[in-house]
């Protein structure tokens, strides 16, 4: 068993952008869980759309607000674990409801117990997610829970990484020893970071009975840009998805997903899925290639725009 800090003490932290009705709702189940987190850190963008309602409602929930420019997927959560001495840290996402009181105190069991330096939660289809969608959460995130380690790689892939902010546990010794979370980095800072666990011959633990609803109704368009940041991301650290590369995983995905449909007799639902899954491929395609791209076409394609303007001014010959 790895050495592990023993104290289950936690602090949850937010990145908010115009938080709404449904954020309401994951304060109000935070604060309704049988491992209740010690302070609810929230680092918000657009301060005018900020209720500040909810700072009176919940004495533990503590904002700072930020610029929307200043927002970095992975530098904005490092500055949310810089605010707590909590010896565990649950990064979640504003549209991220916890199904139960259980959701926590499950999700970090085994970081708390020394098994993994990082758990995260499974997600389940909200009532409005289509078919397609709820297909993909179980996909994704299967009922049956796992611990993955080094010894996982040559069968699972770039699966073995796989980790998601939705709703996840860190370890904050393990997380500032590892650096925190990549920074600048325009997406998939959870995988990042799973992988140097990985590396450092430590574990992931997939936690199922941490269930939390969270999922999209995304257009093609959408999707496409969503894939074109995935794809930025992955040429971005190439070392890494260069040996374990994703689109297999994906060619899985559509398969089942195509089988799935025809089981349930929707074969209307084809007609989406490969044109959702279409759009995926065409937007990672780009996003792979984007340094061949004329800089007004990919910075209109990309979905987390600012990361674009920032790096523009930091580093203008490196992006």
């Amino acid at each position: 068993m790895q050495e592990y800090e023993r104290n289950d003490q936690l602090d949850v932290i937010i990145p908010t952008h115009k938080p709404g009705p449904e954020f309401a709702q994951l304060l109000t189940g935070l604060n309704r869980q049988t491992k209740a987190p010690r302070k609810i850190i929230v680092i918000n963008t657009e301060e005018q759309y900020w209720n500040t309602a909810w700072e009176e409602a919940y004495p533990n929930l503590s904002v700072t607000h930020i610029r929307r420019e200043e927002f970095d997927h992975g530098g904005t959560r490092n500055f949310g674990a810089s605010l707590s001495d909590a010896a565990l840290l649950v990064f979640m996402t504003q549209d991220a409801v916890p199904a139960d009181n259980n959701v926590l105190a499950n999700l970090i069991r085994p970081v708390a117990a020394g098994e993994a330096a990082v758990s995260y939660a499974r997600q389940i289809p909200k009532k409005n997610a289509g078919l397609i969608e709820s297909y993909t959460r179980h996909f994704n995130y299967p009922p049956k829970g796992r611990i993955k380690s080094r010894a996982d790689l040559p069968r699972m892939g770039i699966k073995t990484f796989f980790c998601s902010n939705v709703c996840a546990a860190y370890n904050h010794r393990i997380f500032d020893s590892l650096g925190g979370f990549d920074a600048p980095v325009i997406l998939n800072e959870d995988m990042l970071y799973a992988e140097k666990v990985i590396e450092a011959d430590m574990s992931v633990a997939y936690v199922a009975d941490a269930r939390v609803y969270h999922s999209h109704r995304y257009s093609g368009m959408q999707q496409l840009r969503r894939n074109f940041d995935i794809g930025v991301s992955q040429k971005q650290n190439e070392k890494i998805f260069s040996r374990y590369p994703s689109e297999k995983e994906g060619m899985k995905l559509v398969k089942n997903t195509a089988s799935y449909i025809c089981r349930n007799g929707k074969v209307w639902l084809l007609f989406p899925l490969f044109w959702k899954s279409g759009c995926k491929y065409i937007g990672y395609f780009l996003g792979k290639h984007y340094r061949r791209l004329p800089g007004v076409l990919d910075r209109s394609l990309c979905l987390n725009k600012e990361y674009w303007k920032r790096m523009e001014k930091q580093l203008p010959d490196k992006i």
